[in-house]
């Protein structure tokens, strides 16, 4: 622990392990630290922690230091301070930071540096946050294990011989580890849950539409969103509150994400008492680890001793959900990553014609699951399949978000396991693609049906962290960010 304290003497009684964004911004006003203090005391806790676990491609000292140092004159100055303001953050490294490498984790963009901000960084810029670096993922977001980066491979916090999830596997573990306040993820088909919960972490993925993708590179449009992965639902509210927001500069930001209302940062009891919440039997399948299926009717009966009403419901349509996907999914990755063809950026190859060039870059320049991925989604676009697939899927997408309609008559919010089971050991299921895409099971729906859901650690007294989620309608983050603060206030 003692390497966690802060190396000067009248901050000794300070931990990175028991800071969240509200307890940062309240020792930062009592001048109990400096934001250039705790800047530094997380590079030198990253410098002595991170070689073993992994989680940042990048730092960006420089850089952070004066963003510290700027927050730190505004205190000086006596002016009015954001919340966020002197917070140390990680990025995960699909979203663009102007003059920074944004990698996605793939060496097809190894020597790229972004040329403009992300709408999220523009807006955590003008909050005054404070970038540390960037975090490892599975190339351009494909994978459930943070295995498939071209780099390195991430390591949980708890146990470095398991995988921290994916894709956001380094910003999960960045925050597992203390290595920063809190960090940015991206989630398309759980990339943001499903590491939180391996990494005993809350990761909400927002609203589709509520978090503007400019500046995200793209994997599957029609199912990317960005969201925040940190230590309580609290701060999750914070991170989400800042970032969240209609951007002319994408056109499936939606104008109803225009602002979010005071319940989401200050929930009332007696309003959450007030909500229903569904149990779907559909999520409490055979698979499921019988630790998980513990743990999370402990989390239930948690959530009923708040008097909340929990009663079954079901989403018929749901063992559909991961076929669908990896239909959907790979069409929209066969399309957008077409754009990557090395002679932007990457390693250009020696070639004597333009389609010869082409194919050695990105034969070299993407991964195998990328290739993967590329193949299944141009199959299933090419000519004589569109109907029989990716058309099909389309329809079966919308019976998955008809389900959930229906059972919003009912409930205001769902609850259901996040994984089918704890964090899995590292190469454990690198050989069988199928097995790995099974981890994403639970959270796929939500992505299908653009809802927003929250991934939140259950306690336990030993072993591997579990999770749990709640997926609420649209717009109405709050209600499940309300539930997930009463729950970890028990």
């Amino acid at each position: 622990m003692d390497s966690l304290n802060l190396l000067k003497n009248n901050m000794s009684h300070v931990s990175l392990h028991s800071l969240t964004i509200k307890k940062f911004h309240d020792g930062l006003l009592k001048k109990e630290f400096s934001a250039l203090e705790m800047t530094q005391a997380f590079f030198g806790w990253i410098e002595k922690k991170d070689k073993e676990i992994g989680a940042y491609l990048s730092l960006h000292k420089d850089e952070a230091v004066c963003q510290a140092e700027a927050a730190d004159l505004k205190i000086a100055k006596g002016e009015p301070l954001n919340v966020l303001a002197g917070a140390p953050l990680a990025i995960k490294d699909n979203i663009l930071i102007e003059g920074l490498p944004a990698t996605a984790a793939s060496k097809i963009l190894e020597n790229y540096k972004a040329s403009y901000d992300a709408a999220v960084i523009k807006k955590l810029k003008n909050a005054g946050a404070v970038f540390l670096g960037k975090t490892n993922m599975d190339e351009f977001a494909m994978g459930s294990s943070t295995e498939n980066s071209a780099f390195q491979k991430t390591k949980n916090p708890h146990d470095l011989s398991r995988v921290p999830g994916g894709s956001s596997g380094g910003s999960a573990a960045a925050v597992a580890a203390h290595l920063a306040v809190a960090a940015l993820g991206s989630d398309t088909g759980g990339s943001i849950r499903q590491p939180a919960a391996f990494c005993g972490a809350v990761g909400l993925k927002p609203t589709y539409g509520a978090v503007s993708r400019y500046g995200l590179i793209a994997m599957a449009s029609s199912l990317d969103q960005i969201g925040p992965i940190t230590k309580t639902v609290e701060d999750a509210a914070i991170l989400f509150k800042e970032i969240a927001g209609q951007d002319a500069m994408d056109s499936t930001s939606s104008p109803q994400a225009r602002d979010y209302g005071e319940d989401l940062l200050n929930p009332k009891l007696e309003d959450v008492k007030k909500l229903r919440v569904g149990i779907p039997d559909e999520y409490f399948i055979d698979g499921l680890d019988k630790e998980v299926a513990a743990k999370i009717e402990e989390a239930i009966s948690s959530i009923k001793s708040l008097g909340v009403k929990v009663q079954k419901t079901s989403l018929p349509h749901t063992k559909y959900a991961l076929s669908c996907y990896y239909i959907i999914m790979p069409a929209e990755v066969s399309s957008n990553l077409e754009r990557f063809d090395g002679i932007r950026y990457g390693t250009r190859q020696k070639a004597d014609n333009l389609l010869e060039l082409y194919k050695k870059d990105r034969e070299s320049g993407f991964g195998a699951e990328a290739k993967r991925r590329i193949l299944l989604g141009t199959f299933v676009l090419s000519s004589g399949y569109y109907e029989a697939y990716y058309a099909k899927a389309q329809k079966v997408r919308r019976l998955i978000a008809q389900d959930f309609d229906e059972a919003f008559r009912e409930v205001d919010v769902i609850l259901a396991p996040v994984t089918p089971t704890p964090a899995f050991k590292i190469g454990e299921k690198t050989s069988d693609p199928l097995s790995m895409y099974l981890s994403d099971i639970f959270t796929i729906p939500a992505n299908l049906a653009g809802l927003p859901a929250v991934a939140i650690p259950i306690k336990a007294k030993a072993g591997l962290p579990v999770g749990f989620q709640l997926i609420g309608r649209h717009w109405r983050e709050a209600d499940i960010l309300g539930i997930g603060r009463y729950y970890e206030q028990l």
